[in-house]
């Protein structure tokens, strides 16, 4: 008997191992999550301030600019018009493009907290947070350290930065959690608990002047540890006979030196190259990732984040971004890494994501390839792509990705990056390119016309019924409009809140004084659109199969998957159309935009008009 139970024990053991074999996320794939994902993308500083006793200081954000921060700085008042400078910011003597990039409104993870029943009525279920690590900058790529939060995103910035003055942040055994880190794995847990996942924003190609081994390379020169971890060098003034050091910048940006890369070869902009990064880099890259996956130590990856976008991609070799999946993959099987990969000849020449996505780097990119042709087709802008090419030209953008991958692409709308999607449909010019008032002054970043609306939301109902995972950034749910950075990075316009009316931007050739505020039309909209996703699985997972001979401004596909079919077409135009269609009298509108009217064998469309039909 005793034989018995142990061979039974023995058994059970292999088929649980077996099972697990047969569950375990296979390597080139993206986690079965991320394919389901509705993002939201939350650039923390600008979302929501829910503890204003923790706002930023001239201690904490003096010296990421070429431009010194006055004396008399001070936050901005959240509901401050955009456009006016601030008592402060005049005083200076500086353009408003120059004093913007002062600012700082109080947006911390507390007001993430506080939202997360916004985002649980919104539906989203997927959040996208621009970088958290500490840094001076409101943008936070310029990190000051890894290992922590940014110490005005938690409750005690004084102690917090106490705290890790005491560090050796070379070392991990010195670490220790800040307040705000602690706060941060409070929120992860909170998220996880509501069934939304978490993905931080991180650059491993460069850092800020002010991160920890930079800081030693400045005050101790050749005698630093670090004096090799950076692409820089000693030199020495041949006139006054001093030494100093110099590096190169992310583009040339002295405010972002780049790290060192090692055995590089084929670099070429815009294309993928090979090589790595200094070893002692790359150890402390991957001593960052194992605290922010595993954060308690025990292998308990429910506690930690669930993914990482990856800033400039392009920028790093590929023999790093390999060892690096494999290393997070090991943590954390299901990890999900999106990476950067934008521009090979801007504006005109988007990269080709492909040799990112093979199964061995990334398991998707952030899809501006997809959002540029659909742009072109729903907005008819300058770079318009015509019905009859839309199916063609789209497919282009997929080619010989696998279908897991092309399910994982995060399909973005707008990021902190671009214009808002509502001010990039309302001006028509090329995507990405003269789209801010200083360097085009006709460029509108008013309120947006009815029209503009109207393809908008024609758009959003075809981001979120085709192939990849819709995203949101956040403040366009809530109708906000602006032209690129700055201004896509207003402070959102919450509901009962109060702003300022909006004036023009200085360098605008136009004027108006408008008010602004939440659109409850639009964010209703978007809680439609979420609700749509995610109560047909068949427009997640369905295969593709375009719906040709359409007249023009139309745009049809079906989305196929077992024994459902649904079927999505979308009248983009101005004008009313009809076309031929067979009705079994089965057959069930899930959505429809504008009026579309079924008849026995045709379906008549009004201008800007959109349906999902099941087909029984």
């Amino acid at each position: 008997m005793k034989n018995f139970v142990s061979l039974l024990i023995l058994a059970i053991t292999f088929m649980s191992c077996e099972q697990d074999k047969q569950d375990k996320l296979p390597f080139e794939q993206p986690p079965e999550w991320s394919r389901e994902a509705i993002w939201y993308q939350i650039f923390v500083e600008r979302f929501y301030n829910g503890d204003d006793s923790n706002d930023p200081s001239y201690k904490t954000v003096e010296g990421h600019l070429n431009d010194r921060i006055p004396k008399d700085w001070s936050i901005t008042d959240w509901s401050h018009n955009w456009y006016a400078q601030e008592d402060w910011a005049e005083a200076t003597g500086l353009d408003f493009s120059q004093t913007v990039f002062m600012r700082r409104y109080g947006g911390d993870l507390q007001g993430v907290m506080d939202k997360i029943d916004f985002l649980k009525e919104l539906g989203i279920t997927a959040i996208y947070f621009n970088p958290l690590n500490d840094a001076p900058s409101l943008h936070k790529f310029d990190a000051r350290n890894y290992h922590h939060i940014d110490v005005n995103f938690g409750p005690d910035p004084e102690g917090d930065m106490k705290i890790i003055a005491e560090e050796d942040p070379h070392d991990p055994s010195t670490w220790q959690w800040t307040s705000a880190d602690k706060l941060f794995l409070t929120l992860v847990e909170r998220l996880h608990e509501e069934g939304i996942r978490v993905v931080v924003d991180f650059s491993w190609n460069h850092t800020g002047r002010s991160f920890w081994a930079f800081r030693d390379i400045l005050e101790k020169g050749e005698a630093s540890d670090y004096v090799d971890w950076y692409d820089g060098e000693m030199v020495t003034n041949e006139e006054t006979g001093e030494t100093y050091y110099d590096y190169n910048g992310w583009i040339g940006i002295k405010h972002l030196p780049e790290w060192r890369k090692v055995d590089t070869e084929g670099k070429k902009h815009g294309h993928p190259y090979e090589g790595d990064l200094h070893p002692d880099v790359k150890k402390h890259i991957f001593d960052v990732c194992r605290r922010w996956l595993d954060p308690m130590g025990t292998s308990d990856i429910s506690k930690g984040i669930d993914g990482m976008r990856l800033d400039v991609a392009e920028h790093v070799p590929m023999g790093f971004w390999r060892d690096f999946r494999k290393f997070v993959r090991e943590i954390n099987p299901e990890f999900y890494l999106v990476g950067e990969n934008w521009w090979t000849d801007w504006p005109d020449v988007l990269m080709d994501a492909r040799p990112w996505v093979q199964g061995d780097v990334f398991d998707a990119v952030m899809h501006y390839q997809w959002y540029k042709v659909a742009r072109g087709f729903f907005a008819q802008t300058e770079d318009i792509v015509a019905s009859e090419d839309f199916s063609r030209v789209m497919d282009s953008v997929y080619n010989d990705m696998p279908f897991y991958t092309q399910q994982a692409m995060m399909n973005m709308a707008a990021s902190h990056d671009s214009p808002r999607l509502l001010t990039s449909f309302f001006n028509k010019g090329k995507y990405k390119y003269n789209c801010k008032p200083r360097e085009n002054p006709g460029y509108l970043t008013g309120p947006p016309d009815a029209e503009t609306y109207e393809r908008v939301k024609l758009f959003l109902l075809h981001q979120f019924t085709f192939v990849g995972s819709p995203q949101i950034w956040n403040g366009d749910e809530l109708g906000m409009w602006g032209s690129d950075d700055p201004d896509n990075r207003k402070p959102l316009w919450w509901p009962g809140m109060t702003f300022e009316n909006e004036t023009a931007s200085p360098f605008a050739d136009y004027e108006y004084n408008v008010e602004v505020g939440h659109d409850p039309d639009m964010l209703a909209y978007y809680k439609d659109m979420t609700r749509l996703r995610k109560k047909h699985p068949v427009l997640t997972y369905g295969e593709l199969e375009w719906i040709d001979g359409l007249p023009q401004g139309m745009v049809g596909y079906k989305r196929k998957m077992d024994d459902q079919t649904y079927t999505v077409l979308i009248n983009c135009s101005p004008e009313e159309v009809s076309i031929k269609w067979s009705d079994n009298g089965e057959n069930q509108s899930v959505f429809r935009y504008s009026e579309v009217n079924i008849e026995e064998d045709r379906l008549k469309f009004n201008a800007f008009s959109g349906i999902v039909i099941h087909m029984h």
